[in-house]
């Protein structure tokens, strides 16, 4: 029984599982076609062997026919040689009666040979049919595997191609970018520490002679008003 016949065997609702349960789905499938064309190879031995039993007991019972024809044959040259003088009517008659029971008896033969050369033929119709089923059944299959091999090798190349490119997004360049990121704001940070730095690194005698020296102009403003005022500018 092969692996397809199995699978049907365990039930639908388990079918899946033990299909997701295979290891290898393309190893399962050839060993399933290897087992159906060893059922083609003893379906046409049985066939051959079928048809070569109708063929023998086709022509058994056609030499039968035709022996049990050479004796109704003989029955008339029996009496056909009464007619002549040739043999007496008691022989004759005697003989031709053999001839015809042997005849009977062959026709006997015949229909039994018939008979069964009918069921012979019969019986290497539904093998030829089975064997018609598996040959569409294997081709079937052979193109399912065909397809199954392509399905996979795509789905592995596309696993593979997928798996690299999330590998690339999250340990290469999301990671890279985050690093860029955090290096920009860490530079922003810094050059802004230094601003505020710089601003406030002014010293208390800068701050005192910077005041005195604003006092300073605007004590001489006032000093060169008042002279223009007195006329003395």
């Amino acid at each position: 029984m092969n692996i397809f016949k199995r699978l049907l065997r365990i039930g639908q609702a388990e079918i899946h599982s033990a299909v997701d349960r295979m290891e290898d789905p393309i190893l399962m499938t050839e060993q399933g076609i290897r087992e159906m064309r060893e059922d083609l190879d003893r379906t046409l031995e049985s066939l051959a062997r079928i048809k070569a039993l109708a063929i023998r007991t086709k022509n058994d019972k056609n030499k039968k026919l035709e022996t049990a024809e050479n004796y109704e044959h003989k029955a008339v040259l029996l009496m056909t040689k009464v007619q002549r003088g040739e043999l007496s009517m008691e022989q004759a008659e005697k003989l031709a009666k053999e001839a015809l029971s042997l005849k009977a008896a062959l026709l006997e033969e015949v229909k039994t040979l018939e008979a069964q050369q009918l069921t012979h033929e019969a019986a290497a119709d539904e093998i030829q049919k089975n064997a018609e089923v598996l040959r569409f059944n294997i081709t079937k299959w052979e193109n399912e595997l065909k397809t199954l091999k392509s399905r996979i090798l795509v789905n592995r190349a596309t696993k593979e191609v997928n798996k690299q490119m999330a590998q690339i997004d999250s340990n290469s360049t999301i990671s890279m970018l985050e690093r860029m990121k955090e290096k920009v704001e860490e530079e922003e940070a810094l050059a802004k520490a230094y601003g505020e730095i710089a601003a406030s690194g002014i010293s208390t005698d800068e701050e005192i002679n910077k005041a005195l020296g604003e006092e300073d102009s605007k004590v001489t403003h006032d000093l060169e008003e008042i002279k223009r005022k007195l006329g003395m500018v």
